[in-house]
């Protein structure tokens, strides 16, 4: 008997591919075209204000986001392990090991690794602690320039204090980049960056917004492939113009009532960032029984509003105040009130070993959330990336225990 289809894919998904496809292919030619534009090459981290950048006309490439990609491809595993033989630990971050690894084996690795040497690093602390010893390893490998973005933590609210700290290093960094590009800032372009990035963060917000209908019209994969541009392109046209698209279809997909998951009888939360290698496989065991992630806390990192008025002061707002820079106090306020907004009826917890800032509070937040909304959660052990960590029969034992309590709810 033929297996029933439980799942719609996005028409948007070719337009995505092909806008990623593009974007990589300039990265990966920028030796040809970028001298000649005047246009650096940076390595930024995901949670860096590359609004920036892109007014001091620099290309950014996110060693983060080709993590995801190596991950994907199911290529990390190999990459992590000639990080390992090279010195770098087991324990730390796969994304971390995976570029390491891409770098000393470009054989090895998608589109034999990302463009180098680059002009410059850049750095923000806001998403953890990791990224500036990586970054770090980098500058010495390649010798080049590293700036640094020390975002604190915020166990409560933005103080004053800690906003002009993040702001006089934004100023210093205008200054490291005006030296570096040999160009005073454009704060005319700057404004129309962060113009463009708001859009793009309002059409994002608005998607996962229509997630709130029953059916939800996208699932937590939906929500990680598409959240690509987000992160990558954030602040140029094309992201704007992807998102109206993609906002387009699911709005219809919510006017003609299709949901994602054929039948949904279960709707559920996601913690943490995917696990690439089984991005279909391991959500496919929910949607076969009708479950689907209507929303999650890991794309959701990328609809923070940018607040009217000086651009550098914004900018020190925003992106001190990312969530996984807060107390664990934020996270299971926004846990619970995403499971309230989105009527869910539970929640699943992938902790990470890679990503310890995200997954070492996950015990306190998930005890918080059950007591608070009365819905049962489950902890999944994992990596992002790494292979190795990942159990199956373990965890398909796990997930159908839990669907059993909640569809029995």
């Amino acid at each position: 008997m033929a297996t029933k289809r439980r799942y719609l894919p996005l028409a948007s998904t070719r337009h995505l591919e092909k806008m990623m496809t593009k974007y990589y292919a300039l990265s990966r030619y920028h030796r040809l075209w970028g001298k000649p534009l005047k246009r650096p090459l940076a390595w930024i981290t995901s949670g860096a204000p590359v609004e920036l950048l892109r007014a001091f006309n620099i290309h950014p490439v996110y060693p983060e986001n080709y993590g995801a990609i190596c991950g994907t491809r199911r290529v990390s595993t190999d990459l992590c392990q000639v990080a390992e033989a090279a010195g770098y630990s087991q324990d730390l971050c796969s994304y971390a090991r995976s570029h390491i690894g891409s770098i000393l084996r470009p054989d090895l690795a998608p589109m034999g690794g990302l463009p180098k040497p680059p002009d410059m690093l850049v750095c923000c602390t806001n998403i953890c602690g990791t990224v500036l010893k990586w970054y770090e390893a980098l500058a010495r490998i390649f010798n080049v320039p590293l700036l640094v973005l020390d975002t604190p933590f915020l166990p409560g609210d933005l103080t004053a204090h800690a906003r002009q700290y993040v702001l006089e290093q934004l100023k210093e960094m205008v200054t490291a980049l005006e030296r570096l590009t040999g160009r005073p800032l454009n704060r005319d372009e700057l404004n129309r960056q962060l113009a463009r990035s708001s859009e793009t963060i309002r059409l994002w917000k608005e998607i996962r917004q229509l997630c709130r209908a029953t059916p939800s019209p996208l699932n937590a994969p939906d929500l990680f492939i598409h959240m690509a541009p987000i992160v990558t392109l954030r602040g140029t046209r094309q992201a704007v113009d992807y998102y109206r698209r993609l906002k387009d279809e699911v709005k219809q997909r919510v006017q003609q009532g299709q949901g994602a998951v054929e039948g949904e009888k279960i709707r559920l939360v996601w913690d943490n960032i995917a696990i690439w290698y089984q991005i279909f496989g391991f959500f496919k065991m929910f949607s076969q029984q009708g479950a689907c992630f209507v929303t999650d806390t890991y794309s959701g990192g990328w609809v923070m509003e940018l607040s009217p008025g000086d651009p550098l002061e914004s900018m020190a707002a925003t992106y001190t105040e990312i969530f996984l820079n807060r107390s664990p106090e934020f996270r299971a306020r926004q846990m619970i009130e995403l499971i309230q907004d989105y009527k869910a009826d539970g929640f699943v917890m992938h902790s990470n070993r890679s990503c310890k800032p995200y997954s070492l509070v996950q015990e306190v937040i998930r005890r918080r959330v059950m007591q608070q909304t009365g819905v049962p959660g489950l902890v999944v052990e994992a990596d992002m990336t790494d292979q190795r960590v990942y159990a199956e029969e373990p965890i398909r034992n796990r997930v159908q225990a839990f669907l059993e309590t909640v569809g029995g709810l």
